[in-house]
């Protein structure tokens, strides 16, 4: 992940050294070398592909190409707030390594939560059937756009999701390599944490237009910034509508940075 970047630019370099000496974590080895099981513990999950995403900034902004208006999905959001100045980079990536911290230590104990991506069914149609559930636990947790939702939540109730979705339509219920039930309130504690973590911290308004995951509306003097990255933990990420207002509001070109093409 990353490493025919960093081959590529010195720019990259720097920045994946940067966050080694703030952060002591060695994220080009983790990303470039894994294993695969510390990859996807969520604390070190994030800041690679933060770490990721901030060079690939770095790359697009050096060839001038520059956003008006910018969103991320989840861990994507801190993305879009340094890229837009409401966070500088030192603070960014100190936030997004407690926040990883916070939701990897603070998840609920146990091997047994679960999130999936189900294809294929409209909004409406997952949030039902979510409903429907007798045991277990799981709720919508992502909206990425019309006809994929991720459900989060414990394996007794995805198990059981899992074949309400395939009998109403759904083309795909695809399990993720996640490790815990984010975007639910089963994070509540990782975000009263984080909540606590941010009390002292500088986050200025955005200077480019950051749509929010919780509302899909952009940030403006009346939010509290703080507030709503601790709600953020615990929220469903409302990706499609953020997509929606940006298309609505003039937006016609799309750069989509990240690892995978997993939004397209």
């Amino acid at each position: 992940m990353g490493k025919d970047l960093y081959e590529k630019y010195e720019k990259v370099k720097n920045t994946y050294d940067r966050v080694k000496e703030l952060t002591g974590i060695d994220v080009a080895k983790i990303s470039f070398e894994g294993p695969e099981e510390i990859l996807n513990q969520t604390k070190y999950t994030q800041i690679c592909i933060l770490t990721m995403s901030l060079s690939i900034l770095e790359i697009l902004e050096e060839k001038g190409i520059k956003a008006d208006m910018s969103c991320g999905l989840s861990l994507g959001e801190y993305s879009s707030l340094i890229y837009g100045k409401a966070l500088d980079f030192e603070e960014g990536v100190k936030i997004v390594q407690k926040r990883g911290e916070f939701m990897q230590d603070l998840c609920p104990k146990g091997d047994f939560w679960a999130m999936s991506a189900v294809l294929g069914l409209n909004d409406k149609v997952v949030e039902e059937i979510c409903k429907k559930v007798t045991k277990g636990f799981v709720v919508p947790a992502n909206y990425n756009y019309p006809g994929q939702v991720v459900i989060s939540g414990d394996k007794q109730g995805i198990d059981e999701v899992t074949n309400l979705m395939k009998e109403a339509g759904a083309k795909k219920v695809v399990p993720l390599k996640t490790s815990g039930p984010f975007h639910t309130e089963k994070l509540e504690e990782a975000s009263k944490a984080l909540r606590e973590f941010l009390k002292n911290k500088e986050i200025k308004l955005p200077k480019i237009e950051v749509i929010k995951n919780l509302d899909a509306k952009p940030y403006t003097n009346q939010d509290n910034i703080k507030e709503i990255l601790a709600k953020h933990v615990m929220s469903p990420t409302k990706m499609s509508d953020s997509i929606k207002y940006m298309l609505e509001n003039g937006v016609d070109t799309f750069v989509e940075i990240g690892p995978r093409k997993d939004l397209i």
